[in-house]
């Protein structure tokens, strides 16, 4: 892939999962700013391999049936980082942080909010920063 595809057309572009997730979690709360394509979905992919890890640990430990308590504490903890790399990745397109509330129309909404959030980044300056 080429790079214009994989950075961001902001300056805060990260590098990588390990500074990605490092970035999300140190502003876990930030919903002002803009987020890169890369923060975003290196993001995502670590709280979806993570979560699925855990799915599985539930599963050993407690059974099919039983309490999916490591993979629950996972997406609860994970939950608002979340909520928030998306409201920026939002922001860095000129979108409403609003726009995350199609992700809970089910299933289309979360693949339009997917798109949305694929699409590339305002170059320079926006009204979000």
């Amino acid at each position: 892939m080429s790079d214009d595809i994989l950075n961001s057309s902001n300056d805060n572009s990260v590098n990588g999962m390990g500074e990605a997730v490092a970035s999300c979690f140190k502003k876990f709360a930030t919903f002002k700013g803009r987020a890169g394509r890369p923060e975003f979905w290196w993001f995502f992919l670590f709280v979806l391999i993570v979560g699925i890890v855990l799915v599985v640990i539930d599963i050993l430990l407690f059974g099919v049936d039983g309490a999916a308590w490591l993979s629950n504490l996972w997406f609860l903890g994970t939950a608002i980082p979340s909520i928030s790399v998306g409201a920026r990745r939002l922001h860095d397109t000129n979108r409403s942080a609003w726009w995350i509330l199609l992700a809970l129309i089910p299933l289309i909404g979360a693949i339009a909010f997917w798109i949305l959030c694929a699409l590339k980044g305002t170059d320079g300056e926006n009204r979000f920063g």
